[in-house]
């Protein structure tokens, strides 16, 4: 029997590469996305073409009701959850802190923070061992701004993720006795589209030079590190940070 992933933010980028590699590895694959319908609806296509079940649903994850509605089409239509990657997520406009606008923060403070702990709260709940579940694992992405903090672009972003990696580290020791595995990836510079949206699509030319490697991250790459620590082959991995970072 299939195993059953939700991917948050699945409709490109990281979400979507994960998706596939879900599915290539014999998961059904459930992916929310917001604006981008086509890319949540291609990305349940290309899954399905797989020969896996693919289900893309809307969802805003800063809002509860939509978060709840997303699990709750999963359980309808692909069964019991054993995965859930929490990908969604936003830079929003470059700002320094003295420019930064309150309804800027806090949509950004909703979606990367809010939005990750009502995903894993609705996956726990279904997994937990505590509750009846059968077990499962949790990746959070986060991002290498954790731990650089992004001055003078995206202090708000690098907050953000730097609550994500806490979230992290204590959501894993609670849950560690109730078969359920949580850790985080926190990428780089990476190829997808988030940088033209944030407004600074240039800003990827000026940064390569300080990543040791020389070059920026694919958005494969990271899945790749995603779904290993899924896999069994990371079963006595919980509570860890990894980055995708190319050294930087």
């Amino acid at each position: 029997m299939a195993k059953i992933a939700l991917i948050t933010g699945g409709s490109g980028g990281i979400g979507a590469a994960t998706a596939l590699l879900l599915a290539r590895d014999g998961y059904d694959v459930g992916v929310t996305y917001l604006e981008n319908r086509a890319g949540g609806e291609a990305t349940a296509s290309a899954i399905r073409a797989l020969g896996h079940r693919g289900l893309a649903v809307h969802a805003d994850t800063a809002l509860e009701s939509d978060v709840i509605a997303a699990f709750q089409a999963v359980d309808r239509e692909l069964g019991t959850l054993d995965a859930l990657v929490n990908n969604a997520g936003i830079v929003g406009a470059g700002s320094r802190v003295a420019d930064l606008t309150v309804e800027r923060l806090n949509r950004v403070l909703a979606v990367n923070v809010t939005g990750c702990f009502l995903a894993a709260r609705e996956a726990v709940r279904r997994m937990s061992t505590r509750a009846g579940g059968r077990g499962g694992a949790i990746v959070n992405v986060s991002s290498a701004a954790a731990r650089l903090g992004s001055p003078g672009e995206f202090v708000h972003y690098a907050a953000s993720k730097g609550a994500v990696d806490t979230f992290t580290l204590g959501l894993a020791r609670e849950v560690a006795d109730e078969g359920i595995r949580v850790n985080a990836v926190r990428p780089g510079m990476i190829d997808t589209e988030i940088h033209a949206k944030s407004g600074l699509a240039e800003r990827v030319a000026t940064i390569v030079p300080t990543v040791p490697m020389r070059r920026i991250g694919t958005a494969d790459e990271v899945a790749e590190t995603i779904v290993w620590l899924l896999s069994d082959s990371a079963s006595y991995v919980t509570g860890a940070l990894l980055d995708v970072a190319g050294g930087r």
